[in-house]
């Protein structure tokens, strides 16, 4: 009996994937650590320092995180023009695919500038609103300078991503992590030097967190640049020429990125939102939920590699006409995020004590007894929850930005947040329920994407298809 084709073909499939996914998913978790540095260091400074940094950070990462969605798409835009590039059968063609990749670069670039002074601006307000929020004033009082001090730090941080988007796009992020994990050695330096006045610098005391993270974004900018101009294919494509951008590139990844962007935006406030009903449930039971929610947001950075290189490779197998290996990647993908998952959820559930030791304190009896059940949930939710974001990349390789982000809707909001109010409090279940409230709500929302990147990429081949008949 003929192997089907998707075993034959998926130890190809899934190192072209890997290619991509591998240093996409570390550059993650070394982006994660730099956040975690600049906690530790809030931390040592006492715990009215750590809530004020850590009320400024999640408004900066709420604002950056929306900035990202809204380049994000580039890299799938540049990976379809670069194919055409390869596959071009003239000098002339190629030359007008690369010309394309430009145009994109300078939208991108554009685009990225346009988002992070909005996003410093709101910084800049939210800083003087923090106390109208029901903040405690000292802590808003302490978190406004940090705020201000980020603020010039997500223009730099937003250019990075985006020509990270465009070294994705045309395959070749090899210097995306070397770069990270150099910025994870700045970081943790300046963080210290610009606090206490080390060296030559000045104290700045809690502020100079903020700056320090806000130079680190600008050094890495630099570097990233200063690679893309030592390679030679990606040199001649790096166009900073932003006055040379063409209104309808532009207006097209604004369409692309905004669903995105609501998209990351609506995740990351049901996340919160999730995190308050639990809350509601006792200091215990807050602190259970932070520590495995903290662990599966960490896992969760490998799915966002195997999403990134799944998505680019989607467009790039549309542009060259093979909807067969774009069906394929589906599976490639969701089979790498479930035996990694697996893995470690495996973890999860025979070494609970082992994963839960750098969160809670042995004397913490009631907080470690609630993660414990916690990670039972959690082993099978971060399975589902790496299969929504594959398939919100899958759907951004279609184009289909708008379609993700609706689904998303539904999967989060109208399914996701009432089944843990109903678990969590009505049936009683506590923190429990609320766990399978969210893992209710994430399976939805990954059949819901997978679904719909099913349909779409048939009814697309199809079209394909009658459009190949009528041209004969």
């Amino acid at each position: 009996m003929p192997i089907p084709i998707s075993l034959r073909t998926l130890p190809a499939d899934g190192r072209a994937l890997a290619t991509l996914a591998v240093p996409l998913a570390l550059t993650q978790l070394a982006q994660v650590a730099l956040t975690t540095t600049d906690t530790v260091v809030m931390g040592l400074m006492g715990a009215e320092a750590l809530a004020a940094g850590g009320l400024a950070l999640v408004v900066f990462n709420q604002l950056r995180t929306m900035g990202v969605g809204m380049v994000t798409a580039v890299g799938n835009q540049v990976a379809a023009a670069a194919a055409r590039a390869e596959a071009a059968a003239t000098d002339t063609a190629r030359t007008e695919a690369d010309e394309e990749v430009r145009g994109l670069v300078r939208a991108a670039l554009t685009l990225a500038t346009l988002a992070g002074l909005a996003g410093a601006a709101l910084m800049v307000l939210a800083g003087h609103a923090l106390a109208w929020l029901g903040q405690d004033a000292s802590v808003a009082d302490a978190a406004r300078p940090v705020l201000h001090a980020l603020a010039p730090g997500l223009v730099p941080c937003l250019w990075f991503q985006a020509i990270r988007q465009v070294t994705v796009g045309m395959r070749r992020p090899q210097a995306l992590l070397r770069i990270t994990l150099a910025s994870l050695a700045v970081n943790a330096a300046l963080d210290w030097a610009l606090v206490h006045g080390t060296w030559i610098l000045p104290e700045l005391g809690l502020p100079g967190i903020g700056v320090a993270t806000s130079l680190v974004y600008l050094l890495s900018c630099l570097a990233l640049h200063a690679s893309t101009r030592r390679d030679p294919r990606l040199a001649p494509l790096v166009d900073l020429r932003l006055r040379k951008t063409h209104r309808g590139t532009l207006r097209r990844l604004t369409g692309l990125g905004t669903p995105i962007a609501a998209t990351y935006g609506s995740e990351a406030g049901f996340f919160s939102v999730v995190a308050l009903v639990a809350g509601t449930f006792g200091s215990a039971a807050l602190a259970a939920h932070t520590a495995v929610n903290q662990l599966v947001y960490t896992v969760f950075q490998i799915a966002v590699g195997l999403s990134h290189a799944a998505s680019v490779n989607v467009s790039r197998e549309l542009a060259l006409g093979r909807a067969d290996a774009a069906r394929r990647l589906k599976n490639t993908a969701l089979a790498c995020g479930a035996a990694v998952t697996t893995v470690v959820g495996a973890v999860y559930v025979l070494a609970p004590d082992l994963v839960l030791r750098p969160f809670l304190a042995p004397d913490e009896t009631q907080a470690r007894a609630i993660a414990t059940d916690l990670l039972l949930i959690a082993a099978v939710l971060q399975l589902f929850d790496c299969a929504q974001n594959i398939g919100v990349g899958l759907l951004r390789g279609l184009d289909d930005t708008k379609g993700g982000f609706r689904v998303t809707l539904v999967g989060y909001w109208a399914v996701g947040l009432p089944a843990a109010w109903l678990l969590g409090r009505l049936a009683g279940l506590h923190t429990a329920g609320v766990w399978l409230g969210l893992l209710t709500g994430l399976a939805t929302t990954a059949l819901l994407l997978l679904r719909r990147y099913h349909r779409r990429l048939t009814a697309r081949t199809a079209a394909a298809g009658d459009a190949a008949v009528h041209a004969t």
